[in-house]
């Protein structure tokens, strides 16, 4: 039984990775994703359902059009193999919520699929064009925003202590991206990342925000130095850091009490 529940959930997620890629397509061009059918990037043709199976589509086709015989971006199937994977993860891991929570329910969980979808397009968005738009971004903290107070009152999924965790440290989280934007003048970081670390506070709580945030800065200072080594970017050249928040993120959801366990363990040592 277990198996076919995996199965199930991961060929969820697999369609639904496949339609996250329409969506972060559709808003770089500008276009409603909620009607028209699909189509290759390159020569505008329609595409056929053989054409839009996850994964293997790209595989059967050798990553490239059926049409026009260009090249698929390695972005399809890498979106949609890692929703998959999130949305397995969330089922059958045990996660960490406001720094010690293991165990969720099934409006959690739906939520917290909602969730992966925002983090997955914020994150190829911003990696590809150095923003993050706000058609996105604010959705995703209205969703937030509302589940928590909505199942907090209605449903006692959550304590009062849990719903204060959350905007305290999205605040908090807020305010400290916020400062670093007013003494760098938006040269160290952007506005969108002041929005993203509010979800993020909302999504994490106090102290896994600090795991995220730690995970974000350690990462994305060692990426620019591999970079600047590798020739590939200069000291005054821009580095996208949304990725690094959301993978930052990711990590501290499902680990960010184990880390925190495991950091002061560390120190009990010494």
């Amino acid at each position: 039984m277990e198996f076919f529940i995996k199965f199930f959930v991961f060929l969820l997620g697999l369609l639904v990775g496949s339609f996250l890629n329409c969506v972060i397509y559709r808003i770089e061009k500008g276009e409603s994703f909620l009607r028209g059918r699909s189509y290759c990037p390159h020569c505008r043709h329609k595409l056929l359902w053989l054409d839009l199976i996850p994964v293997l589509s790209f595989l059967f086709l050798r990553g490239k059009c059926r049409y026009c015989r260009q090249k698929i971006s390695f972005q399809y199937p890498l979106v949609e193999t890692s929703t998959a994977i999130l949305f397995l993860l969330l089922v059958f891991f045990p996660i960490s919520i406001d720094g010690g929570r293991t165990s969720i329910n099934f409006g959690d969980l739906f939520f917290y699929w909602i969730l992966v979808c925002f983090l997955i397009v914020i994150f190829i968005f911003d990696l590809k064009h150095y923003i993050i738009p706000d058609k996105v971004i604010y959705p995703a903290i209205v969703v937030s925003s509302i589940w928590y107070l909505v199942s907090g009152i209605f449903f006692n999924f959550y304590t009062r202590y849990e719903i204060l965790n959350t905007i305290y440290s999205a605040f908090g989280a807020a305010l400290f991206f916020g400062t670093i934007v007013l003494v760098s003048r938006g040269r160290w970081m952007g506005i969108g990342d002041i929005k993203l670390a509010f979800l993020m506070g909302l999504i994490l709580g106090w102290p896994n925000i600090l795991v995220a945030l730690f995970l974000a800065f350690l990462t994305g200072a060692a990426t620019g130095v591999g970079l600047i080594a590798a020739n590939k970017k200069t000291l005054k050249s821009e580095v996208p850091f949304g990725p690094f928040l959301v993978g930052g993120t990711v990590v501290a959801l499902f680990f960010g009490q184990n880390i925190i366990d495991w950091y002061f363990n560390l120190l009990l040592l010494k």
